[in-house]
């Protein structure tokens, strides 16, 4: 793949007009450019697919070792299915990657920073490899009846792709077939090779200070500032010689990530008569993800598996409303999609308890601790001092011009509107009564 040069002008950054916001990094410029390379037999399916990827009808992108995946809405109710296959590089080419790498010490020392220099794919070719797939290299495959190569719905993955390695240039080696971290490891242990040989003090661009045992054998550097963990070879080393060094802090745990991670793709195809199966493994990792993110930040005590049935459709119908799957969900639960939407704002809105003023009514007065009877009456005051009207009180709930508030048990009231038929989950609780029925008023 030729691509654009290493290090190239910033205004080179949109060489074609279509590509428009994908493709700000050089990497992902390269991207783009072998995308363009193999649309050349169907040019006008790339602005379409630039069409698609702005318009959010991509879901579910996952970025795996040698494969892309994701669903892309179309004219038809089910998402197509698309998959885009990288070759991948074995143990061996890997070896001659991280070779040519380590041999430029400060593109090494830049990656081990947190940067992927575009001057390491120059690297890389150098080596007789090619990091970014050319344009025969790139298998995009969809599910739609369009003949073309690649589709709009495969392109618009692609060009999602693009954005994805503008946030993270370092896709491309998982792409290739290893995580950063692997990639990373590698680098590190062959920066530590001119130890064995006792050459010296390190550079300026080295880790640290290596522990070397009686034989000269590496074990592992001393951990730097931002360097990952230690290796417990080398503090059971420290700790059994009269002239250990001085002792190193331990590593601090990684916050959580900003945002759930993504499931790696499966690496095999199933038969067609299991197709389903793999949107099903996918739908299931994905929310493990967001359960395993919720326990990480404290959003959630026990990541809802204490949830009953119905309380854990309503969780997993919030996250995915506004996707394609939340119409799959409804399908396979049985509940008609404007329920399954009434029950997943309440979700939204109120967690647990939120989802509890919807589906069920209680007796506050008689159910409810001490002066409830009173809070009532309050609340049915300050409604009525907010809104100019007298507003009606049966049970737990405060009604009043088309508006409705639902006292949970958590003393929170819920803000509820009248839509047609029903009753629809309309803003956040508050404890002042008025402080959650006043967003609804007027609008």
């Amino acid at each position: 793949m030729t691509g654009p040069e290493p290090g190239g002008a910033a205004g080179d950054a949109r060489r074609s007009g279509a590509a428009g916001q994908f493709g700000q990094s050089w990497w992902a410029r390269a991207w783009v450019e072998a995308l363009q390379q193999r649309a050349q037999l169907d040019p006008n399916r790339l602005p379409r697919g630039i069409a698609y990827a702005r318009s959010g009808n991509v879901d579910d992108l996952v970025i795996g070792p040698g494969e892309v995946q994701a669903q892309v809405g179309g004219r038809e109710r089910k998402p197509y299915q698309v998959r885009i296959r990288v070759r991948t590089f074995d143990d061996g080419q890997w070896a001659q990657v991280l070779d040519a790498v380590a041999a430029r010490a400060a593109h090494a020392a830049a990656m081990l920073a947190g940067q992927l220099p575009a001057e390491v794919a120059a690297d890389v070719v150098d080596a007789g490899l090619n990091l970014l797939p050319d344009a025969g290299e790139l298998g995009p495959r969809c599910t739609c009846p369009d003949e073309a190569d690649p589709c709009k719905h495969a392109a618009a993955v692609c060009y999602l792709v693009a954005e994805a390695l503008d946030s993270d240039p370092f896709l491309v080696l998982l792409l290739r077939g290893r995580s950063r971290d692997e990639v990373l490891a590698g680098l590190r242990s062959r920066r530590r090779e001119p130890a064995k040989a006792g050459s010296g003090p390190p550079g300026p661009s080295d880790p640290g200070p290596s522990v070397v045992d009686q034989g000269s054998t590496v074990l592992s550097p001393i951990p730097s500032p931002g360097d990952e963990g230690l290796d417990a070879r080398a503090v059971f080393a420290m700790a059994s010689t009269d002239a250990a060094p001085p002792p190193v802090p331990p590593p601090v745990p990684p916050l959580p990530p900003e945002r759930p991670g993504r499931p790696s793709p499966l690496p095999l195809d199933l038969p067609l008569e299991l197709g389903g199966l793999r949107a099903d493994l996918l739908a299931l990792a994905i929310d493990t993800a967001r359960r395993a993110w919720d326990l990480a930040t404290g959003a959630s005590v026990d990541g809802g598996l204490s949830l009953d049935p119905d309380a854990d459709l309503a969780r997993r119908a919030n996250a995915g409303l506004g996707t394609t799957d939340f119409s799959q969900l409804a399908a396979r639960s049985g509940v008609r999609e404007r329920e399954l939407a009434r029950q997943a704002l309440a979700w939204r809105h109120g967690g647990l308890p939120g989802f509890d003023t919807l589906r069920a009514r209680w007796e506050p007065a008689t159910e409810g601790e001490p002066g409830t009877a009173e809070l009532l009456q309050a609340a049915q005051a300050a409604v009525r001092d907010a809104t100019g009207l007298t507003p009606h009180l049966r049970h737990d709930r405060i009604t009043v011009a088309g508006l409705q508030l639902r006292l949970g048990r958590d003393d929170r009231w819920y803000p509820y509107r009248r839509i047609g038929s029903s009753w629809e989950p309309a803003g956040s609780p508050d404890l002042d009564p008025a402080a959650a029925l006043t967003p609804l008023l007027g609008s």
